[in-house]
């Protein structure tokens, strides 16, 4: 059973290809890391010698010209938690908003938002640290750590795209995302004023892209399309005496989509059939052709 377990991990976050199991392992591998080295430091009267040092290279300072000496902390921090409900949480949210997400968009469209929503997040917290009067001193000695801000981008995002998509919350029953999402929301805002507002902070901004970016997908406009390379466009070539066949790949109308939704909302997605499921599949492919 242990062996079957190992391998059911090892295929999901190595050869699945889903973004979404690899991001979790690499936020899991770098707790575990940090905090067993710490132990191990612990047992032989060391401790924190490389661990805090480590975690340090890892930490997103508030400081711009501490940030110049570290750049790529803007990216490591979005991936590095220490405390153990801190990354529980962050990738229970995930893992349950990821899943979603991915079932109604690409694999593309979920990484970027991922990483682009953790870069807003560290964005609005260096700013904002720097430029507003109340955080200013602070700035010198303030640091961010975790995948909040990346997360929020996720649970934002996805919220956006399907506002009265309900999951089942224990003790709260069936909540729609737009509701959990105004909760997310109205937490970081209070958060401001807290123990912790740098990173109620990044929540925000992360959550701002997130919002920003499906509500311009829906336009129509995919910002992750801007890491694509472009492909030429094939020649032309013409063929004679063929009858025109029907298309495949038919968008389904808004009124059978809004139809779907509404049944989504009242019983769950997998009470969808498979019909019902394509249909969903082929509008969300709509903005990506």
């Amino acid at each position: 059973m242990r062996n079957s377990i190992l391998s059911d991990l090892k295929y999901k976050i190595f050869k699945s290809g889903n973004p979404l199991y690899q991001f979790i392992a690499i936020n899991i591998g770098i707790f575990l890391l940090l905090n067993l080295l710490y132990v191990i430091e612990f047992l032989f009267g060391q401790a924190g010698l490389i661990s805090e040092p480590l975690q340090d290279q890892l930490m997103m300072p508030a400081s711009f010209a501490t940030l110049a000496l570290k750049p790529w902390t803007i990216i490591t921090y979005m991936f590095t938690q220490r405390e153990f409900f801190h990354i529980l949480f962050n990738m229970l949210w995930l893992f349950w908003l990821g899943q979603i997400f991915l079932d109604f968009l690409n694999k593309r469209q979920f990484i970027f938002n991922y990483l682009a929503g953790g870069l807003m997040g560290g964005v609005a917290f260096l700013v904002l640290y720097n430029f507003l009067p109340v955080f200013k001193n602070d700035a010198q000695i303030s640091l961010l750590l975790g995948s909040s801000a990346a997360v929020s981008a996720i649970v934002i995002g996805t919220a956006t795209l399907l506002p009265d998509y309900a999951i089942r919350m224990l003790f709260f029953g069936n909540v729609k995302l737009k509701y959990l999402a105004a909760v997310f929301i109205i937490l970081d805002l209070i958060g401001i004023a807290g123990t912790n507002p740098g990173g109620s902070l990044s929540h925000l901004g992360g959550a701002l892209f997130g919002y920003l970016y499906v509500s311009q997908l829906q336009r129509g406009n995919d910002w992750s399309k801007l890491f694509v390379k472009r492909r030429k466009k094939p020649k032309l070539k013409v063929v004679k005496n063929e009858q025109p066949m029907k298309s495949a790949h038919t968008i389904p109308n808004q009124e059978y989509i809004d139809t779907i939704l509404d049944k989504i909302s009242q019983s769950g997605y997998d009470n969808l059939t498979k019909e019902e499921k394509a249909a969903l599949f082929k509008a969300s492919k709509q903005d990506q052709s």
